[in-house]
């Protein structure tokens, strides 16, 4: 076994016959309860500087278990081939997304990779909202220009933003996060949705069919919803457009020059799935050149770098990468990668459900991997 900096490492259950090291300290207690039930000795890193692969690889050592990793991480053939010479089979990205792992790698060197879906969906779609009306109303520019002490009194033309009601929102993505977004603009605001997706979503679909019903019986417009059959025709369509989808080589800056081109020029651009979907440096252009155009990012492609003159722009609202940020849904994703893991190493079955709330509350942990992405032949 690797010797440790103690400065940069804490052990829990250090009697543990088996050996699991993550990456960053992770909120709660009950995923190291999960982990210290399944006999795991668990050694935790307590810096805050992401750790480059040399020091991942460095504390994996000689033997290992498992492993729970961060998506600023890039999980590949160097690290799984260090786990598979450790002798491990478990990984568990703390993350829904797993664009940062090699899944072929993984495979190759017999790594089973878990993920921690169903826990953040609805406090990623809240985030999106929140960003969509922060940009809308200018909050943050608002905000610079009271703290400056500009603020001199009520005026008629201060500040003003884009009413939402009755406009139209496109999902590029509707899947679990993009759909729940959709459905709180639609009943929240009453906007109408359009979606870019492989496939038919057809229970969002109805969903705000049926809501439409809804508010005709109480003497309201109804709403729509439908899917359009390609990205142009979204972008040119939508008042805003908020991206749900994964990243991929398909969708690596789906968001260009051209594209940004063909949106509205009073346009709202929202992004709580990866960064680099969007092109930042034509973002960064296409801001400069239409002042009335707004965006609200969560994520950036050079995480944490920005691309250069975005933290300059005054149409802009950023934030940290804060989508999942919630105490609930931070302890949640903890425990499904610690469930992940022990799961693994005990041998039990996939959860296959979607519903992950008997992992999060009660004291019966159910005996079941709660989320996988892939599934290698154990060694």
């Amino acid at each position: 076994m690797k010797k440790m900096d103690a400065q940069q490492w804490r052990i829990e259950n250090s009697a543990g016959k088996k050996r699991v090291i993550v990456t960053k300290e992770l909120p709660g207690r009950r995923w190291i309860e999960i982990l210290a039930r399944a006999d795991c000795r668990v050694e935790i890193s307590t810096s805050t500087d992401m750790l480059t692969t040399a020091q991942i690889k460095a504390a994996i050592g000689n033997r290992c278990d498992g492993a729970i990793g961060q998506l600023t991480e890039s999980w590949g053939k160097e690290l799984f081939g260090a786990l598979n010479a450790a002798g491990a089979n478990a990984y568990s990205n703390y993350a829904v997304g797993f664009n940062n792992v090699d899944l072929d790698a993984a495979a190759e060197y017999g790594i089973q990779v878990g993920n921690t879906p169903g826990v953040l969906t609805e406090t990623t779609a809240e985030m999106a909202v929140a960003l969509t009306f922060a940009a809308a109303r200018r909050t943050g520019e608002a905000e610079r220009y009271l703290r400056a002490g500009r603020f001199t009194g009520w005026l008629p033309s201060l500040f003003l933003g884009k009413q939402l009601k009755g406009k139209t929102v496109g999902l590029i993505g509707a899947g679990r996060i993009g759909s729940t977004y959709g459905r709180m603009m639609a009943e929240g605001v009453k906007t109408n949705l359009l979606y870019y997706s492989l496939h038919t979503n057809q229970e969002l679909e109805n969903y705000i069919k049926d809501y439409s019903t809804f508010l005709v019986t109480h003497g309201q417009d109804p709403l729509t919803c439908r899917r359009v059959k390609n990205i142009e025709t979204l972008l040119q369509a939508s008042d805003c457009v908020s991206i749900h989808t994964v990243l991929d080589d398909s969708t690596h800056h789906l968001i260009n020059a051209q594209r940004l081109a063909l949106m509205k020029p009073d346009a709202l651009l929202i992004n709580t799935s990866r960064g680099p979907v969007i092109d930042e440096a034509a973002l960064v252009d296409h801001c400069r050149t239409h002042p009335d155009f707004r965006a609200g990012l969560d994520v950036f492609e050079q995480e944490p770098k920005m691309a250069s003159g975005l933290d300059q722009l005054d149409n802009v609202v950023i934030v940290p990468h804060i989508a999942s940020a919630t105490g609930w849904t931070r302890q949640g994703m903890a425990i499904l990668a610690a469930a992940n893991v022990a799961g693994l190493l005990l041998g039990y079955p996939l959860w296959g459900k979607t519903d992950i709330t008997p992992f999060l509350e009660g004291d019966n942990i159910p005996k079941a991997i709660p989320g996988l992405v892939t599934r290698s032949k154990a060694k």
